[in-house]
């Protein structure tokens, strides 16, 4: 099982699509490594420099529709090379959705207002999270402040996560 736990990167913005989460100039790369350097990099809003702003991390909270545009594995694989196994965001399209969870990865999903009050209160500070996957809880720590968070995914996204993905769990179940 991936490590869904470290440093948070807020992207304060709706409608991430896969051409920002990693430019379809790249799509012709044949490793996952060759992506790395590349994760973001068309991402334009107020604030954001990927060139400073992704190193140390390894999660991101964002808002809703995250991963809308054409559906394609290489923004899950750009998000995984880069050590960034978990999103948690309002809402995501589907296939990204599930391209994340056939790579091990998590999508999660929760409430715009949880979502807000995350980027509310911890955005400005470091912060970090641990997940407790048996419990489906995360525990967020920002400044000096410590809250859980729980959260759900379904039992087939649970077993393609603890797998390690759709080809381990495949090689396991049939």
């Amino acid at each position: 099982m991936k490590n869904f736990n470290g440093n948070v990167l807020f992207l304060d913005r709706a409608d991430i699509n896969t051409d920002e989460i990693i430019p379809a100039r790249y799509l012709t790369e044949i490793t996952k490594e060759a992506l790395k350097p590349y994760l973001l990099e068309d991402l334009k809003f107020n604030g954001f420099d990927p060139e400073k702003d992704i190193e140390g991390k390894s999660i991101i909270i964002t808002r809703s529709n995250f991963g809308c545009g054409s559906s394609r594995e290489h923004a899950p694989w750009a998000l995984e090379v880069n050590g960034i196994n978990l999103v948690i965001a309002e809402s995501y399209a589907r296939i990204f959705r599930q391209n994340m969870f056939n790579c091990g990865m998590m999508a999660v999903e929760l409430s715009s207002e949880v979502i807000e009050q995350l980027f509310i209160e911890c955005s400005n500070l470091a912060t970090t999270i641990e997940t407790d996957f048996r419990n489906n809880r995360f525990i967020v720590r920002s400044g000096k402040k410590e809250r859980e968070i729980s959260f759900s995914i379904s039992g087939f996204d649970r077993a393609l996560v603890e797998a390690g993905g759709w080809v381990d769990y495949a090689d396991k179940n049939y």
